[in-house]
């Protein structure tokens, strides 16, 4: 389906532009390291991530604060694999996690050239539920910043996606409106139906090629965003 009218578009950032798995697992193998974690780290991701999606998931849906998702993941995660660690360790991997993760900046393949294609016609910007205080570092740090006119994050809103307020808020900075703009998102329901009940055309980037949905963006790359726009 090729894509009318637009003016804007709104990119999700985690899983859509930034590689989460990769800079993640990066990530927990320094930690790992510096905090002497002595666990298989490919049997450790195996059980992390499920349980991660999980508490992201919970979160998304007000089911657990931030600060239960950063302990739980990792205190649960080591649980399922009988590894014993103390609480304070579980709470300093969880800070070193967030303080490390956005050294590890790889994009997803594609993601440049998508960005350098799309800022030649539209404003771009970015509604993402990820922390403040570590999403402007993955900007800043994998130097796609500058690509952006806005950054809309959902503890700056308050709500979470799908919420119509976070969509709000960040149409109303960018000063556009619903039926020019875009969004762009592996979440379906977050990304997708949330930006489409708001009135937004939406792309759904099928970041683990599992969908039967129509209009997706597969391969896991955007080289061929400019099917659509």
């Amino acid at each position: 389906m090729k894509l009318n009218n637009i003016a804007h578009v709104f990119f999700d950032l985690d899983h859509t532009l930034w590689d989460f798995d990769k800079n993640s697992a990066l990530t927990f193998e320094y930690i790992f390291k510096l905090n002497q974690i002595d666990l298989d780290l490919p049997r450790f991701l195996e059980i992390y991530i499920p349980i991660n999606y999980e508490y992201w998931e919970n979160y998304r849906k007000n089911l657990v604060s931030k600060e239960k998702l950063r302990y739980g993941r990792l205190k649960d995660s080591f649980g399922a694999l009988s590894y014993q660690v103390e609480d304070v360790m579980v709470n300093k991997l969880a800070n070193d996690y967030m303080l490390y993760l956005s050294e590890y900046n790889h994009l997803l393949e594609g993601g440049i050239e998508a960005l350098d294609y799309l800022s030649k016609k539209y404003k771009l910007h970015i509604i993402t539920n990820g922390f403040e205080e570590v999403q402007h570092r993955k900007l800043k740090n994998s130097n796609i910043l500058s690509y952006f006119d806005t950054v809309t994050t959902s503890e700056e809103a308050g709500v979470k996606k799908p919420h119509p307020d976070i969509f709000d808020i960040s149409l109303r900075k960018a000063n556009a409106i619903p039926q020019t703009s875009v969004m762009i998102g592996d979440n379906y329901e977050a990304d997708i139906i949330g930006a489409a009940d708001f009135g937004l055309q939406t792309i759904y980037f099928d970041y683990y090629n599992k969908s039967t949905y129509n209009d997706v963006i597969g391969l896991n790359n955007l080289k061929n965003i400019n099917l659509y726009l």
